[in-house]
């Protein structure tokens, strides 16, 4: 089995991953998850984001793996009978007390070893594996023969980071803003102290960021040596983000699965990769130690994407009209383009904006305005407008 695996904040972020083409994702409570400052989910957010992902034969996990101290365990056996009730496929945990609990209830839903654990060897692996762990989420940190080697010695399921933000710290092991801040990175308050910059004598701005991770050159191997799922990290993350990436994996996987990629076209979703996020990425640990190429020291330039443009909202197939809701200014002469899982990506040349009083306008530049644009090519809900992105047009 193959999946790719993608993160989801909230309900609609959930709906973007799947409709974008990942297998899974995977979603935090508003309890015992690591991501406190994400909107998280309810439980009622949590049934409907099942049923939704059920009903397209797709598969949620719940994260319950903080660092649980005393106070935390107070109503955990009630939370894990629910989730199971809810029909949460796994619940991914660092915890042995969770992982006994979760066993000790006979719960129908598996258990995931999160990356906190920290696991980099067949020995660990193993031992959660006696203990009825089905997945093993290796730390960010494995290379590729720590990856070979647990799965041949293990023969689990492999789940591994293949994009996203790094931890400057070991997986699992960061108490940086547990001093610096008060705020538990272990428990759901990480406050990002790595992030930070510091003025010392001997080096301003000195940082102590690492760079963020894109495995996109290393995915074939990958599932040559036996890694099931492919994870995307970045449950607070926007749906641009997530569409572009999880789509760029997606496309992806598929052509490699099928023996049909080219270099050419993994070098352009590579490109793709590299600007919609706000920072430089690299393989990091998968195939040599990480030197300082990997890592920002003194400053670094952090610009927020500004390549989306609007959302599809509907398609009116008799009047050939795009509805589209505005995310940033865009103008009549621009050249934008659209993409989306079910439409081969195309340029359009703005020629016509009429507002939601069926006004021509020239301008697109109120948060949010609803606008409706003259479209032959039909376009589905969810399908994005961004800015157009190389000179030549590619699927994606």
């Amino acid at each position: 089995m193959i999946e790719l695996l993608a993160p989801a904040g909230d309900l609609e972020k959930l709906k973007f991953a799947l409709h974008y083409g990942a297998d899974a994702v995977y979603v935090g409570g508003q309890n015992y998850s690591l991501r406190a400052n994400a909107k998280n989910f309810s439980l009622e957010d949590l049934k409907e984001g099942v049923n939704y992902a059920h009903f397209l034969g797709k598969r949620v996990y719940v994260t319950v793996n903080i660092v649980f101290h005393e106070e935390d365990v107070f109503g955990l056996e009630e939370y894990l009978k629910e989730l199971d009730k809810i029909g949460v496929d796994a619940i991914i945990v660092s915890d042995l007390y969770v992982v006994d609990l979760a066993h000790k209830l006979n719960l129908s839903l598996e258990v995931h070893l999160s990356t906190q654990a920290s696991v980099l060897n067949a020995e660990a692996a193993l031992f959660y594996k006696k203990r009825g762990v089905k997945r093993i989420v290796l730390a960010r940190e494995a290379n590729k023969s720590d990856i070979k080697s647990i799965k041949d010695e293990t023969g689990l399921d492999l789940e591994c980071f293949v994009h996203g933000a790094m931890c400057t710290s070991f997986s699992g092991r960061c108490v940086l803003s547990n001093v610096v801040t008060n705020r538990d990175a272990n428990r759901g308050g990480c406050a990002q102290v790595c992030r930070f910059t510091f003025d010392t004598p001997e080096a301003p701005c000195f940082s102590m960021t690492s760079k963020d991770l894109n495995m996109i050159e290393f995915i074939e191997e990958m599932i040559q040596i036996g890694v099931n799922s492919f994870k995307v990290e970045g449950r607070m993350r926007g749906i641009y983000y997530i569409a572009t990436v999880i789509l760029t994996y997606r496309r992806l996987l598929d052509k490699i699965l099928n023996h049909s990629l080219t270099s050419e076209e993994k070098e352009y979703y590579l490109k793709v990769l590299n600007r919609v996020a706000n920072r430089e990425s690299t393989p990091q640990f998968f195939h040599r130690f990480p030197s300082e190429n990997e890592q920002y020291f003194l400053g670094r330039e952090e610009i927020s994407n500004q390549d989306f443009l609007g959302l599809v909202l509907d398609y009116n197939k008799d009047e050939k009209k795009v509805k589209i809701e505005q995310r940033n200014y865009f103008k009549i002469g621009d050249i934008v383009e659209f993409f989306g899982p079910n439409v081969e990506t195309f340029s359009y040349k703005i020629h016509k904006i009429e507002n939601d009083l069926g006004e021509n306008i020239e301008v697109c530049n109120h948060p949010n305005m609803i606008v409706y644009l003259p479209m032959e090519i039909p376009l589905e809900k969810f399908d994005i407008m961004r800015v157009k992105l190389f000179d030549k047009d590619r699927d994606l």
